[in-house]
């Protein structure tokens, strides 16, 4: 099934779960099918439902009561969980992160006399060499839930950045609740699958990892993870690690990858992520970024008023506006 947070046209400010159906033409709004059922009041509580829940929704798709149906134009999509319980970005693609960090030193060598030399003796240092944990583990940092955006929102560089920039991502969603989890039984943890846009500042980022503690504002700032447009549920995808993902920008394609690259699956993340601590369901998995998935890569850069748009195939496309000084 694909699972949306939506508010009617003429309902705003009252978001409800839905089901994506005929095409993704048409909605089928859970609380207007089942009033008073509590479990499909949103997709966090239907995630915390499990199987049981999944069924209800199951029958009423099967059934599609015609009041709760509404024309796909009449509704606005919103992130699909729009606060998740937990939101972690993890290093599974590794190519990425050897591209961004030449990259990186090759802007922080610009300003020198002799820039090429300047970036010669940066990577003699190390400092900008992948660490071999990134192979060993599933290294990640840990997002701020509370700054997601959705589709078709517009996204602000925050103050003192100039230059904002996209990252091509998908996530799991977690459907269980669960601490140890063994590598056997991982897959039944994943309850589906979204896109997820990992905003940047790059000006930013460049500057305050300098500093060696991270990216700061450099990829915290409002509404910095964007997620949607649905969660695919896990059943809807025999193979999540064969599927291609696409960006474009105002229509014209500037990335193309496969989900085949990942160096350390989802069920990695959460058998890693449940050491000592549960993992919670709803919450998110960021895959991190597929190899030249960013404009960063490609040595491009996002204008004021950009469309992007990123699709992972079968989960659908996630487009949102950026704006920059």
């Amino acid at each position: 099934m694909r699972l949306i947070t939506f508010e009617r046209q003429s309902q705003p400010d009252r978001p409800r779960a839905g089901v994506l159906l005929d095409g993704d033409a048409v909605v089928l709004d859970l609380s207007a099918a089942a009033p008073g059922d509590a479990a499909l009041g949103s997709l966090q509580a239907l995630i915390e439902s499990g199987e049981p829940g999944l069924d209800r929704v199951r029958e009423l798709v099967a059934r599609r009561p015609g009041a709760a149906l509404l024309a796909r134009d009449n509704v606005r999509l919103l992130a699909p969980l729009p606060r998740p319980a937990r939101l972690r970005d993890c290093g599974l693609f590794i190519a990425h992160l050897e591209v961004g960090l030449r990259e990186l030193a090759r802007r922080q060598a610009a300003g020198a006399a002799d820039p090429a030399a300047e970036f010669d003796r940066l990577m003699a240092g190390g400092k900008f060499d992948l660490s071999p944990l990134f192979r060993e583990r599933v290294m990640y940092y840990t997002a701020d839930h509370l700054a997601v955006s959705g589709p078709d929102d517009e996204i602000v560089a925050p103050s003192g950045s100039k230059e904002l920039d996209f990252e091509l991502e998908f996530a799991a969603v977690v459907g269980r609740t669960g601490r140890e989890v063994k590598p056997d039984e991982a897959h039944a943890y994943i309850f589906g699958y979204t896109v997820f846009n990992d905003w940047s500042a790059r000006d930013l980022q460049a500057v305050l990892m300098r500093a060696g503690v991270g990216p700061c504002e450099g990829k915290d700032f409002a509404g910095s993870n964007t997620l949607g447009p649905c969660i695919v549920t896990r059943d809807e995808l025999t193979d999540p690690y064969a599927l291609t993902m696409t960006a474009r920008v105002n229509g014209e394609e500037w990335s193309r990858g496969t989900t085949d690259g990942m160096e350390h699956s989802f069920e990695d993340a959460i058998v890693h992520l449940s050491r000592d601590r549960a993992v919670h369901a709803g919450e998110v998995i960021g895959s991190g970024t597929v190899p030249s998935g960013t404009a960063l890569d490609l040595g491009r850069r996002l204008a004021d008023g950009d469309v992007v748009e990123l699709e992972v195939e079968r989960i659908g496309v996630l487009r949102n506006t950026v704006r920059v000084p």
